[in-house]
């Protein structure tokens, strides 16, 4: 028998990341839930298992390049790994560059970067070795144009982008496509909370107006939309929007 081909998504507790591992899972892959709150991707593996599909949990802080290794070693035997989708990151803050805090710099390059590379380096052999893998890097389209108040995550978003085009064009010839994904505005449960620190008023303010932002299936559709496709084509970059967002500043708000 074919064993059941290997899909880790990182950031899998909440809005994209679980919505992709729901998307992959039905879509036959055998997924691997990361993230760093134990509970919320044991309670989506059990989901995903009592629907008849394979999923497992494994707790991961993808800055802690120690744990990263640890996960790629246990999956080796356990299936060809296929897929890797590098989703965990996120926004903290929207000071401006005179004023913004370091650390909240620092954290935002560690997760959306530094993480990135972790799992990417880790899992790389057993993508090759799958003999058609897939990495799938979650950008924004933060990475492509700046916007008042929102340098540090688009340093990190650029950063993640770069890491993207530079590793496509490094391992041309081999088995393994590289995928951009960008998303613009898109409305979960925690992203603008998150980085307003708590405040749901100021997170609130992101969409008003805002008739049909995308949702985080939208964005799990276009993921899986692309690592579907026939193993010669490659989605090297798919910049996702709602209709009513022509560009980072130019948003339709409806009175």
């Amino acid at each position: 028998m074919t064993a059941t081909p290997i899909a880790v998504v990182t950031g899998a507790s909440s809005g994209i990341g679980a919505a992709t591992a729901r998307a992959l899972a039905s879509a036959g892959y055998h997924v691997i839930l990361t993230a760093r709150r134990k509970d919320r991707i044991e309670a989506l593996a059990a989901e995903l298992t009592d629907a008849g599909h394979r999923a497992t949990a494994r707790t991961l802080d993808v800055t802690d390049r120690a744990a990263v290794d640890a996960l790629a070693a246990s999956l080796d035997g356990a299936g060809p790994v296929k897929v890797l989708v590098n989703n965990a990151g996120g926004a903290i803050g929207a000071d401006p560059v005179a004023t913004g805090d370091p650390a909240d710099w620092r954290q935002m390059y560690e997760v959306n970067v530094i993480g990135t590379l972790n799992l990417t380096q880790a899992l790389l052999p057993a993508l090759t070795a799958s003999g058609d893998g897939t990495v799938v890097v979650l950008s924004s389209t933060a990475g492509h144009a700046t916007y008042e108040g929102g340098a540090g995550y688009v340093a990190a978003k650029n950063g993640a982008r770069v890491l993207a085009e530079t590793l496509r064009l490094e391992i041309v010839g081999t088995p393994v496509r590289v995928v951009e994904i960008a998303p613009g505005m898109v409305r979960t449960e925690e992203f603008a909370t998150t980085r307003f620190r708590g405040d749901t008023e100021k997170a609130a303010k992101v969409y008003a107006g805002v008739a049909e932002p995308l949702t985080a299936d939208d964005v799990a559709e276009t993921i899986t939309w692309a690592v579907s496709r026939p193993s010669h084509v490659n989605i090297d970059l798919l910049i996702v929007r709602p209709r009513a967002q022509a560009s980072n500043a130019k948003v339709h708000r409806e009175q």
